[in-house]
């Protein structure tokens, strides 16, 4: 059933070819229009003009903005994994009647607007504005929020994959302690899951703006849509940079995944 089923090779050579046209002509036009000249011919004197010290107050709100996100994505990150994660394990493993009522508030957000959202959490960070400050870590309390729909089905897909509750009690048996199983039984085997969260959690922190806007705080996208106002060529400079280190990262997580996977292999 499943050799039937299977897609060949040559329609998933095409599906693949159809995707990354999808995804490249968009690129292409966007590189192409930083290269332009008004003569008709191509020039780097844009790319090269990123580089240069003189236009350094010119470009700052994206260095800060780029800076202050990825703070952010560390903190939303850490949030995922050390606060998030456990929370699931524990709901799989000793709250299983709890399960649907987890599933509908981590998907939740994704049903609301971004706009109705700031309008819940102003009032919140005005609390968070006198108590630790505004500073745009602070973002990363509503960004745990807004990556939760992402976070919980790559991870539960994990948690479904393993059964989970034979490790664990199997560690327990042999006298180990909750962290210890949590650290070295439990996230090697959620290792794709967590990994996918934690790639999904970095994109969406990168790519949103709404929120960052209507509470006022400088992240990456907010500072290109400033230098957007000055020069559309260099904003759409630094989009592109974005999207390659995004892609970049994406290869790396993947990389370590497989690495991880490589060691625990028996």
């Amino acid at each position: 059933m499943k050799d039937v089923l299977a897609p060949s090779p040559v329609a998933r050579w095409a599906i693949g070819l159809i995707v990354g046209v999808v995804f490249a002509v968009p690129f292409a036009a966007t590189l192409l229009f930083t290269l332009a000249t008004p003569d008709g011919g191509y020039s780097i004197d844009r790319w090269l003009a990123i580089a240069d010290p003189t236009n350094a107050a010119r470009y700052a709100p994206v260095w800060t903005g780029l800076g202050n996100s990825l703070v952010l994505a560390v903190v939303t990150v850490a949030i995922v994994l050390f606060l998030f994660a456990p929370t699931m394990v524990l709901v799989a493993l000793r709250f299983p009647n709890l399960r649907r009522g987890l599933e509908f508030l981590a998907l939740l957000p994704i049903a609301i607007p971004a706009i109705v959202l700031v309008v819940g959490l102003a009032p919140i960070y005005l609390t968070i504005g006198r108590a630790v400050g505004t500073g745009a870590w602070t973002l990363a309390f509503a960004y745990g929020v807004l990556v939760l729909p992402f976070a919980y089905r790559s991870i539960q897909a994990s948690i479904d994959a393993v059964d989970l509750r034979t490790l664990t009690e199997a560690a327990r048996t042999l006298g180990a302690a909750w962290p210890t199983i949590l650290i070295r039984v439990v996230a090697p085997n959620l290792r794709p899951g967590l990994l996918a969260a934690s790639l999904i959690s970095v994109a969406v922190v990168l790519g949103e703006f709404t929120i960052a806007s209507l509470l006022n705080r400088p992240v990456l996208q907010t500072g290109l849509v400033v230098v957007n106002r000055q020069d559309a060529w260099a904003a759409a400079i630094f989009t592109l940079l974005a999207l390659a280190f995004a892609f970049v990262l994406l290869l790396v997580i993947g990389r370590i995944g497989r690495v991880g996977s490589g060691r625990n292999a028996p």
